[in-house]
This record gives C-alpha cells, sequence and structure tokens, in this order.
C-alpha cells in the first residue's frame, strides 16, 4: 500500500485528483493512503442542506460527492484518505468505515485518549468533562440526546465507486474551532467539536499522522 503526503491542498485539488486517481484504477492498482491538510473550507457532502450553514462568511463552501452533511476543514486538522479497492480486500462498506473509525480509537489511545463512537452518526467522540473516561457509553434513550457531554473529535465521510472508496477521515489536532460554530457539525445542530490540543494534548500533527498510518495500514491490509 502506498503512502503520499500531499502537506497543505487546497480541498478541490485533492477532490479531483482522487476522483481522477479513482476512475483510472483497474484491478491491480495498489492501494494508496493520501495525508493531507486544507486551508479553510467547508464541505457540503450529497446530503448537505444550506441551512446547515448559518454563517459561512469569507470562508468558501464547496460541494463534494462524499456522503454525510457539512463540515469544515482547516490547517491543524489531520485528513486521511484511504484509496482501497473493496472487492479486492474483501470487506464491505459497512466493516470499512468501522476500520476507520477503530483506526482512529487505536491512534487516540496512545494518548490516553478515549475515543467512543456513536449509533448511526459515524465518526469518532469524547467525553467532554473527561476525554481519559475509559466508561462505557450508555445507550441514549429514544428522544434523548446522543451527543449529551460529547464532542466530535473525528468526522468521517466516504464515496465509493465501483467498489473503490475515496475521501474519508479528518483528526482534529490543533486547529482554529470557530468556524464549526458557524455550521450544524455533520448536520446536527448544537453539537460541540473539539481537538486534541483543547482537551489538553499537545502532539504535532506529523507524529498523529505516524500513528493513524500504522492503524490504517493494520485495519485496511490486502491482499
Amino acid at each position: 500500500m502506498n503512502t503520499k503526503d500531499l502537506g497543505i491542498v487546497a480541498y478541490e485539488a485533492s477532490f479531483n485528483a482522487m476522483r481522477a486517481f479513482t476512475d483510472a484504477r483497474d484491478a491491480n492498482t495498489p492501494d494508496e493512503i493520501w495525508y493531507c491538510q486544507h486551508p479553510a473550507v467547508f464541505t457540503q457532502g450529497l446530503a448537505g442542506k444550506a441551512d446547515h450553514v448559518h454563517d459561512a462568511g469569507d470562508i468558501p463552501v464547496v460541494s463534494s460527492n462524499r456522503g454525510g452533511q457539512v463540515t469544515y476543514h482547516g490547517p491543524g486538522q489531520l485528513i486521511a484518505y484511504p484509496l482501497i479497492d473493496l472487492k479486492r480486500a474483501g470487506y464491505f462498506v459497512k466493516e470499512y468505515v468501522h476500520k476507520l473509525e477503530e483506526a482512529v480509537i487505536r491512534t487516540l489511545a496512545t494518548l490516553n485518549v478515549v475515543g467512543h463512537r456513536v449509533r448511526s452518526a459515524p465518526g469518532i467522540y469524547v467525553r467532554l468533562d473527561n476525554p481519559f473516561d475509559h466508561a462505557k457509553l450508555g445507550t441514549a434513550e429514544p428522544g434523548e440526546d446522543p451527543f449529551r457531554g460529547l464532542g466530535k473529535i473525528s468526522a468521517l465521510g466516504i464515496k465509493v465507486s465501483r467498489h473503490c472508496t475515496y475521501h474519508g477521515l479528518a483528526l482534529n489536532v490543533q486547529m482554529d474551532l470557530q468556524p464549526f460554530d458557524r455550521i450544524n457539525p455533520c448536520g446536527y445542530a448544537g453539537l460541540r467539536t473539539v481537538d486534541l490540543h483543547t482537551i489538553g494534548v499537545s502532539v504535532p500533527v506529523a507524529e498523529i499522522q505516524t500513528t493513524l498510518d500504522r492503524y490504517l495500514r493494520q485495519f485496511l491490509v490486502t491482499s
């Protein structure tokens, strides 16, 4: 599996490159994982609704063909774009999403941060009162806020074309979080967004990338 570090690259440029790579690949094309950061941008998924963007201001809003609603990307946020042939790998989309989330959970665990899943809300969350708490989350009852006491630290949105994936995940390391207040993150009004820095963990993006890459390679290994 090949790895590319794109550095800081415009969202549209990486989007177009991923789509071109996926359209051109065949059954023998090696899988790749691309890492990058993006200049400030809001991206709308295929299900994105305009009213989830309250005030974009001077930050551009770009339409994307990934799943999900609106999110924000900016410097200090690590982006991972796995380009995986799922048919060759031998697993389906649901398992692929679980593998991406598990790689983030394991990465956070190396920093003693406990990542949690929320049913029907892809991504990884941490407890706002104690991000290092290992206690399991209780299941929200009907009508209850499933995000009560939680902050989102990693977002996930993918596209699958001819059994091949692109787009991927974002992990907030140390970034300006204010733009998240201008949107309903991932379509959820009032959802808090956090990064490692705000929960008391200071670590370089490059170090997080090395750790995340190790786990993505472990879980996404292909034949």
